[in-house]
Formats: structure tokens, sequence, C-alpha cells
């Protein structure tokens, strides 16, 4: 837990000190970052911060697996939305290989 927890203040730190260099600032806005400006007005505390983004960091995985489920069952469900799904693929990727 205290590794996890050092992991994670480690981590926003490197965010922080990242949004303090970067020149435009609106290609970097995601939550996390939120976050950081949020406890640098004073909304949040560094606790509050590093919790959040711990939660995020736990959650998304079991939420993602549950969500990637449901939508290969509705895919397998619906052939027709599959095949469409199957011709864009084509259509942007051509007879390239699929990569990650």
């Amino acid at each position: 837990s205290k590794d996890l927890k050092g992991a994670m203040e480690t981590l926003i730190e490197q965010k922080r000190q990242k949004l303090s260099t970067v020149e435009k600032l609106d290609e970097h806005m995601d939550f996390a970052s939120q976050l950081i400006f949020a406890q640098n007005r004073g909304d949040l505390t560094a606790e509050n911060v590093n919790q959040c983004v711990l939660e995020m960091m736990i959650a998304a995985p079991d939420t993602l697996s549950v969500t990637l489920f449901f939508m290969l069952i509705l895919i397998a469900e619906h052939p027709t939305v599959e095949e469409e799904m199957m011709r864009e693929i084509e259509t942007v990727v051509g007879k390239d290989e699929l990569q990650s």
C-alpha cells in the first residue's frame, strides 16, 4: 500500500512538472491535469488528488474488461453492425496488418 501510494505521488509529481513546462496547455488537459489544477486553486488537497488518481488506476482495468465484454456480446448479437465495423476497418487499414 505504501509502495503504491509512493508510486502515485511520484507519477503525479512528474505530471505536475510536465504541466509546468508545456507551451500549449490545452493539449495536455486530461483528468489528472484537472485534478492538479484544482489542488493549485485550493479546491482539493494533495491527498484528494492522490486518491482520485489511485482509484482511476485500480478501477480502470475492471470496468474496461466488463465494458469490452458487453461490447463484444452486443456485436455478436448484431451481425449487421459487425459487418459495418469490418468494412470500416478495411477502409481505414486497407491491406495492412492490424496493429495493437
